[in-house]
């Protein structure tokens, strides 16, 4: 073995050394991805608990940091048209009524302490959770902005629920850009009620330095405009 080495010492330094790049290239990719995979945001988007419009809406960061909630956008597509709308903010009554020390009923104005208790806004822990309510109450919310009548979980008029989209913007780590995740659930629904199906098995995410810099010019745009809902509902008969 020691003779052929020594006979066929070119060839076998030149197999060393292509090992060693090989190793070298399999090490360097190795972290790459490890660095990589630290890198990249991963948020999911899920149902909770039930399958039809009683889930809850579940947000969890799976990423290696923190991410900053900015926006949480819900698209309802119906057979008449579309509504978008901000749901970021809780929908709270500002309100209720109270009795006071003379025993008289009142409207007082209710300020939560806490922020949490008003919005959805802001950070969210690697490996933590939270829920935006259930698919039905976020639907409600939304039909009742493009007054579409409801009776439980389906329309009360000529119309349909054909899917509703969840996206979550938000910024990650040091990146100066924002991030999205979305997802996108058809409903189904029968004469009773109405059933959530994902359209795809996992969340979709735009982590592409071109999907950043086009949801830049989103979040400004919404900024400026105080985005907070549009519809293009439209009652004419055909």
């Amino acid at each position: 073995m020691i003779d052929w080495i020594l006979a066929n010492q070119v060839l076998f330094n030149a197999g060393v050394s292509a090992l060693t790049v090989i190793i070298w290239v399999i090490y360097a990719q190795l972290l790459y991805f490890g660095f990589r995979r630290q890198r990249t945001p991963r948020m999911l988007i899920n149902r909770g608990r039930k399958k039809n419009l009683d889930a809850l809406c579940i947000i969890s960061n799976m990423s290696q940091e923190a991410i900053y909630v900015e926006y949480i956008i819900a698209t309802l597509k119906t057979s008449r048209g579309t509504v978008i709308m901000d749901v970021t903010d809780f929908e709270q009554d500002p309100t209720e009524e109270r009795e006071d020390e003379n025993g008289n009923r009142q409207m007082v104005s209710v300020v939560p302490p806490d922020l949490r208790e008003n919005t959805r806004q802001g950070p969210l822990l690697s490996g933590e959770f939270m829920h935006i309510g259930t698919f039905k109450e976020v639907v409600k919310r939304l039909t009742g902005e493009a007054g579409i009548p409801m009776r439980g979980s389906l329309p009360d008029a000529d119309i349909e629920l054909e899917s509703l989209t969840i996206e979550l913007i938000a910024l990650y780590g040091p990146e100066p850009r924002p991030v999205n995740a979305r997802r996108k659930f058809k409903i189904k629904s029968d004469e009773n009620s109405a059933t959530l199906v994902p359209t795809s098995w996992q969340t979709q995410h735009g982590i592409s330095f071109l999907r950043r810099r086009r949801l830049s010019k989103i979040v400004d745009e919404m900024n400026e405009t105080n985005f907070s809902m549009s519809s293009t509902i439209r009652w004419d008969d055909d």
